[in-house]
Formats: C-alpha cells, structure tokens, sequence
C-alpha cells in the first residue's frame, strides 16, 4: 500500500519582528483544499476579525461556484458540456472567468490550458486524496487528440456551450489567484491598510507589516524550509508551482499535478518555478497562472514564454541549477550557502 503526501505549497512567512509587536492579527483556514493564512497589521482584534469573516464569506462562496469536482457552478456547466446542452443563466462572473483564461490560454501558447479536465481526473486528480496509478499511454493519447481548449467555448449572452464535448474546464490554476484578488479588494474596502494573504502558496501584500516590507521566502522544493527570501511591497504578489505539492511516487518516478497539454503527462525534471508580479488588478490571479507556462515549457522556449507573457521577474529550481532573472536576482536573497554551491545558477536575461 502506497503512502501519499499530500504536500500544501508552503511559502514561510517571516513577519515577528520583536516580541513588543502585539497588533499582528493572525487567522489560519482550510479553504479550497489548502491553508489559507490572514496576517493583519495595526488594528484592532475586532476590526481584523471582522474584515477576515468578511473573506472568508467570499472564498466560500467561490469554493461554491469554481470548485472542479464537488458540486458547483462549473460542475453544472461542465456536465452541459459533455451533454452537448448549453448552460444558461451563467453569471456574469463565471463568464468573465472564462473570458480572461480563455485569454491566458491564448496568450500561453495553450500551456496553461484550463480545458483539460479529462486527463486531470484520468491522473486522479480530481479528489481530495488520490493514489497512485500506472499511466496507460494509448488512454492518455485518445484524451490528448480529443484536443480540448477553451477556444471551443462559445458564450452568447448568459448562455455557454462548447463545440467539443470533451472540454471539462479545471480552474485549479487560477482560482487561489482570483480569491487572492477578491480577499485584496474585501480587505481594502474595510479600510484594513496592512495585510499579508497567502492562500497555499499564492501571496498578495497589502501595506508593510510595521515599519518593513513584509518578508516571505521560497520554499526548497527538496527539502522542508525556505530556499531564499525576498520583500514583498505593496500590492505585489508572488506564487509558485512545485512538484511537491499534489503528486504520487510510483515505480521510482514522480508523476505531480502539472500536466503537460500536449503529452498528457505530469511534467518530469522541474521542481519548482516561481514568479513575483508587480500591482495589477488582477495580481493574485496573474501570480497564480504565470507560474504553469514557465513550469510546462521546454527549456529553450521559457525566455519567449516569458517575454510573451510579460513574466519580469521568476526563479526555476531544477536538479542541480537555478534559473532565475536578473531583476529577480537584484532582490531575493538565498538563505543556505550550499544551496548556491551545490547549484549552478544561471540568470536568464
């Protein structure tokens, strides 16, 4: 019997500062399937209560409406998908969703590509606890030429349809940046002036915490403790996707939940890939996406990707070399002297 590790990505926070700091609020929740942790700084208990019961509110709602599997809007909207029935009274904010990863997915060159539902369960993907399974290539190449993407959506008025029955949309990748920008919105809108929100790994930073920058690291995606760490000002946001996060071991290979659209596969050989995304309205959202093309790509086509997607600032962790760009170079700080030793670090451009 085989033991899964269900790793959350973890990207540890360094906000004490002195033991006299007492108006850090701290809220800690299992939302979407991961921790979601609300730091506050420079209110009162009440005040930073309040405005968190306020987000939470929303993410779950957003859990309602955007979760892949379990009952929601987009399971609705994916079971009229398959019936080749169209889905009517869509609400105007799922169509947008879809309008702006339809956009990403274009824009990614179908790296990111949310269509591909069916080869995401077929990995087992799609539940809480999954277990390992012996892919089967034929299987995995009928799901892969039934070509799904979400330029096959057609959206008229509040009605969606599809012109293949085989797109199963998974929003996986870009609903904790999308909640990450509504939590930002929620929290500005109570006037809260500091605060620090990282849901599984995807953080967005409003204000400072006390009189610096809030600080966050990278997590060593081989190891349990943070890799580098860097500032993140205000209204920045970062995110990163690792192959310890949701994978099984099986035959000695490592099969994670990154899937390569074009091969059906698991990405094998990188371990880690992180992007830091200036303020934008959608930040969170960008922060949460950004980091799947860059990690899917092939090695040489990762500085195009990144160019075409406006992608300043990431670090890849692979076995034994770190690439990373030099604007991200200028401002992360790595905290093991080994770890720079035993890697080959390459600035990109």
């Amino acid at each position: 019997m085989h033991f899964i590790k269900f790793f959350i990505i973890v990207i540890t926070l360094s906000f004490l500062q002195s033991c006299s700091q007492t108006s850090l609020y701290q809220s800690k929740h299992y939302v979407f399937g991961t921790i979601v942790d609300i730091s506050i700084y420079g209110e009162s208990d009440e005040k930073a209560e309040e405005a968190t019961q306020a987000v939470l509110k929303e993410f779950t709602r957003l859990h309602h409406s955007l979760h892949a599997w379990k009952k929601s809007d987009l399971t609705d909207l994916n079971e009229s998908i398959a019936k080749n029935k169209p889905y009517r009274n869509a609400s105007a904010e799922l169509i947008e969703i879809i309008k702006e990863v339809k956009r990403l997915e274009d824009a990614s060159h179908h790296l990111f590509n949310p269509a591909i539902g069916e080869i995401i369960d077929y990995w087992g993907f799609h539940q809480d606890e999954f277990n390992p399974i012996h892919p089967d290539p034929s299987k995995i190449n009928i799901l892969v030429k039934r070509y799904p993407s979400l330029d096959q959506i057609r959206i008229l008025g509040s009605t969606i349809s599809s012109t293949n029955p085989h797109v199963k949309i998974d929003l996986g990748g870009y609903a904790k940046g999308y909640a990450l920008d509504r939590a930002s919105k929620i929290l500005r809108d109570h006037h809260i002036k500091n605060a620090l929100i990282n849901i599984g790994g995807n953080i967005i930073a409003i204000g400072q915490n006390g009189d610096r920058p809030w600080r966050v690291g990278i997590q060593d995606p081989r190891g349990s403790q943070a890799i580098a760490k860097l500032d993140l000002p205000d209204g920045w946001a970062i995110g990163t996707s690792g192959d310890y996060q949701r994978y099984f071991m099986i035959d000695g290979v490592r099969y994670c939940h990154l899937i390569d659209p074009f091969t059906g596969f698991p990405v094998q050989g990188v371990y880690s890939v992180t992007v830091l995304i200036e303020p934008a309205q959608n930040a969170g959202a960008l922060s949460d996406v950004l980091s799947k093309p860059l990690f899917i790509a092939k090695r040489e086509d990762r500085r195009a990707i990144a160019e075409k997607l406006n992608i300043r600032h990431y670090l890849i962790i692979e076995d034994n070399v770190i690439s990373v760009t030099q604007t991200m170079a200028d401002i992360i700080q790595f905290l093991d002297v080994h770890t720079q030793k035993k890697n080959r670090l390459e600035i990109t451009h």
